[in-house]
């Protein structure tokens, strides 16, 4: 079995998978798992595992269908006039950060739990047509960043966020998916490709890259 076919049967059954982007991006890897069945041990793994942001991504009609806003374009509407220069990207996929409102102060890992089952609650929805009222079921600002995917994902961007979001496609789950990246503790930098892989192996966690991911699925 590819690495890829290992990682959309991992995330099929509500397992965390590896992804690194590539060398010439982020060079990062995150933990990816799918956010509707998350439970608080899987915010745990991610946070002490992972290291880095806990976020959730979404499909970009799930995003246009909530109304959710790059964050972006709310500070330029709001007279912010921040450098934009990212080294690795042109655009940031970050969208509001927010708290369901049955959570108390959002950041425990029960209640980011709660938070990112209740954003692919949501996604789910609006993706089979319903209609979702966001605004009265979230609170913002919050501890659980979304990522909106860009409108043609992988054609149009390369990021965790189009690759974590194109893998639940082919898995068949909703497309909101937990992410976080690995960070190591000695360097302060983002934990080596090496190391990631051998965190994978021993966890017997699919590890996977951007560049297999795109050559499985753009033809």
């Amino acid at each position: 079995m590819s690495n890829v076919k290992a990682a959309i049967t991992e995330l099929e059954k509500g397992n965390p998978i590896l992804i690194f982007d590539s060398d010439d991006r982020e060079g990062e890897t995150d933990i990816v798992i799918s956010a509707e069945g998350l439970e608080y041990k899987d915010i745990t793994l991610l946070r002490n595992d992972g290291g880095g942001l806990i976020c959730v991504a979404i499909h970009p009609h799930a995003a246009e269908s909530l109304g959710l806003p790059y964050t972006r374009d709310i500070l330029e509407d709001s007279g912010f006039e921040f450098n934009k220069d990212i080294p690795y990207d042109k655009k940031s996929s970050f969208s509001l950060w927010v708290n369901h409102t049955d959570t108390y102060t959002g950041i425990t890992d029960k209640d980011r739990a709660k938070t990112a089952r209740e954003i692919a609650h949501a996604v789910k929805i609006v993706l089979n047509d319903g209609s979702y009222n966001f605004e009265s079921n979230f609170r913002s600002p919050g501890h659980v960043p979304i990522l909106r995917g860009a409108k043609n994902l992988l054609k149009d961007r390369m990021g965790q966020t189009e690759l974590s979001i194109s893998l639940a496609i082919q898995a068949n789950i909703i497309p909101a998916i937990l992410l976080c990246e690995m960070l190591d503790d000695g360097s302060g930098e983002a934990l080596s490709l090496e190391r990631a892989k051998k965190y994978g192996r021993k966890h017997k966690i699919p590890f996977v890259t951007g560049s297999e991911i795109k050559e499985h699925l753009i033809k």
